[in-house]
């Protein structure tokens, strides 16, 4: 198939092209032109998605089996896409989040709950609708907080800056709340197996991975990826209620339970996560974190000072 991939240089777009190329696809990206291509000699088209004219001007000619829409943030930016090639291309696969869904006391998420009009991934459910009610063979993908090597968000690499430099991790809430973390892998994987799928067609999947893990957890099985004893990591709780961090991020999950079922991207994909959570960590630690030197750089812990602080 001929696939193009909006992106396709950073993080999840590397790991998708990576597959696409090795399953035998013709892949073309489309970007901005500023990091090197992923696979050397994969086709790149230059542009700004933004600018929709430009968009349409540029893409108005080619011809597509496939779409990876994996960076369209607002229905503004995912539409014109849509409209340029929705009666020719066989699938747009569109990247969205699990974060739409609405808070509940009842969990997992799962694909037909309620999602959040205040959310700011609004954007997100937007671009879903319009892709159902235009008609175009779509499917949307819902992961939630996507970690592994070259992750650009302050996920994993938070934890590892605390631990590897024996500093305790400041938890918000007493550290019960459950989330879920996917391998960037496992998500590249999922979307490979939606091609050539007719099952999926108008499908709406959460990907991540298998178990969810309190606050706590998660800073134990960061220490266990790191090779330290999750029993000797430091845990500190606080209020958050009780700071005024303003723009400053003190956390980097939200504070809720945060956690969706995949069994429906499971059975109708054919899709197994490969990663379980500790050996997805060390994958990230030892193939990212290591060898980025962070763990030699000067972290900005002032927050924590705060914190820690108040609490002692």
């Amino acid at each position: 198939m001929r696939i193009l991939v909006m992106g396709g240089t950073r993080f999840i777009g590397v790991y998708l092209t990576k597959l696409l190329v090795a399953a035998g696809h013709d892949v073309v990206l489309f970007n901005r032109g500023n990091r090197s291509l992923p696979v050397a000699g994969v086709g790149q088209i230059i542009g700004d998605r933004t600018d929709a004219a430009q968009l349409k001007a540029t893409l108005a000619t080619e011809k597509f089996d496939a779409i990876f829409d994996n960076n369209g943030r607002e229905l503004g930016d995912s539409q014109p896409l849509a409209e340029i090639f929705q009666s020719s291309v066989q699938h747009f696969v569109y990247m969205s989040s699990a974060g739409v869904y609405l808070k509940s006391d009842q969990m997992p998420h799962k694909e037909g709950d309620a999602v959040d009009p205040k959310s700011r991934h609004k954007g997100k459910f937007e671009t879903e609708a319009f892709l159902q009610a235009s008609g175009v063979p779509f499917t949307a993908i819902r992961p939630t907080y996507i970690y592994g090597p070259q992750n650009y968000n302050d996920l994993e690499a938070w934890f590892f800056d605390r631990i590897v430099r024996d500093r305790p991790v400041p938890i918000p809430g007493n550290g019960a709340h459950f989330t879920q973390f996917g391998h960037v892998q496992d998500l590249a994987q999922a979307m490979c197996q939606v091609l050539g799928n007719t099952r999926a067609i108008g499908q709406i999947y959460n990907v991540s991975g298998e178990k969810y893990i309190t606050f706590d957890g998660l800073a134990r099985a960061c220490a266990a990826a790191v090779g330290k004893s999750p029993e000797d990591v430091k845990i500190v709780h606080y209020d958050p209620k009780k700071f005024d961090f303003g723009k400053r991020k003190a956390f980097p999950m939200r504070v809720q339970h945060f956690f969706a079922d995949i069994h429906k991207a499971m059975t109708e994909l054919s899709w197994q996560p490969k990663y379980d959570l500790v050996s997805g960590l060390q994958d990230s630690f030892h193939n990212d974190y290591l060898p980025s030197g962070r763990d030699q750089q000067e972290i900005d812990f002032s927050v924590d000072e705060e914190i820690l602080q108040a609490v002692s």
